[in-house]
């Protein structure tokens, strides 16, 4: 049972990145009147590329940010609210409906739930970073590779997704470097050996032990070179005053952060959600529709907060556009099963009047 002062919504969309505003988009035309709520990074990560090439539509590249803003456009024109507010947790209610609460206190009903809140790149927070992020420094390959052609490029990281970025950046570096803090990669035997062939061919170098310290370039000139620290016996960031630490400058156009991704779920560990060992949201799948629900029925999930895989903008908005569809259905559905409640409680014979 909800509180009558507490505001209710038909749908409610945790993240406004390209999942949760295409979401939004599709979920205004079937007159939902989706609320969006920005999160802890408003407009997600691809405010943070200054240059879209890959997204569909737009030949001539757009910046990150003024494809979200279009985008948040076009979702306003269909009735979506965007506003701004972060999620903290999420409970379903005896009438079936979810009871939402913000990270600032506020509180929501709503009938159903996308959750298209991401997964937030992990960073280093070296010096330089935060400042180039966007002008030499990236968290995607896929997505920024290109830019850097004829370049000497940086990778850091020693697991899969350092690998895999490393094998596709050799379609447009001059050479590759990557640099992990450690002799052993955490990688799968795949990626070693296909990384080890590229090796063998010099379209990739290997510096092992070695972690990055420093950032070093400006918004116009973008990544002019690197500092980095290399010690035997790993982790040098740590050894920095052992006699056997060497510091050093190194020159690349491009640094490519591949550590890992943290998806942004902690608002769904109360729920019955299912989620993998990871955090990521786990939904049906499948063939036909409800392709994006969750074990919970009428919470949905969509983008990077489900996709570990190819985490790329126009994989996204599909996702997004999905959840909106079964979002819908759900609610037609919802809709359906209490108009028949209520056509059947209508229906029941009244009690015989009696004369006293």
């Amino acid at each position: 049972m909800t509180d009558d002062a507490t505001p209710h919504r038909t749908l409610v969309i945790a993240g406004s990145g390209i999942a949760g505003l295409s979401a939004a988009i599709y979920a205004g035309r079937s007159n939902n009147e989706p609320l969006v709520l920005e999160g802890t990074e408003p407009g997600g990560q691809l405010t943070l590329t200054t240059d879209v090439a890959n997204y569909p539509g737009f030949p001539e590249g757009i910046s990150g940010p003024d494809l979200v803003e279009s985008m948040k456009e076009q979702a306003r024109q269909f009735g979506a609210e965007i506003d701004h507010g972060v999620v903290a947790d999420v409970e379903r209610t005896d009438g079936g409906s979810f009871r939402v609460e913000l990270r600032n206190g506020d509180k929501l009903t709503c009938d159903a739930f996308i959750a298209a809140s991401g997964a937030s790149a992990r960073t280093l927070g070296v010096p330089g970073e935060d400042e180039l992020m966007g002008y030499g420094v990236s968290t995607c390959a896929t997505c920024d590779g290109a830019f850097f052609r004829d370049e000497d490029m940086l990778v850091v990281g020693g697991g899969d997704a350092a690998m895999e970025e490393a094998s596709f950046l050799t379609k447009f570096a001059d050479t590759v470097y990557i640099a992990h803090r450690r002799e052993e990669f955490r990688a799968e035997d795949y990626w070693i050996d296909r990384v080890e062939e590229l090796v063998e061919e010099g379209d990739i170098e290997i510096m092992r032990n070695t972690e990055l310290l420093e950032i070093h370039g400006s918004e116009a000139e973008s990544v002019d070179h690197v500092t980095l620290a290399r010690n035997p016996e790993g982790y040098p960031s740590e050894k920095l005053e052992d006699s056997d630490t060497e510091r050093f400058e190194f020159d690349v156009g491009a640094v490519f952060l591949a550590i890992g991704h943290t998806p942004n779920t902690d608002y769904l560990q109360g729920t019955d959600v299912e989620l993998d060992e990871a955090g990521y949201v786990l939904t049906k799948g499948g063939r036909g529709g409800g392709q994006t629900a969750t074990d919970v029925p009428g919470i949905f999930g969509a983008g990077d907060v489900v996709d570990f895989h190819y985490q790329q903008a126009a994989t996204a908005g599909g996702m997004g556009v999905m959840a909106a569809l079964d979002a819908d259905d759900y609610l037609e559905e919802r809709g359906r099963a209490g108009a028949d409640t209520e056509s059947e409680e209508s229906e029941e014979p009244a009690a015989a009047e009696t004369d006293d």
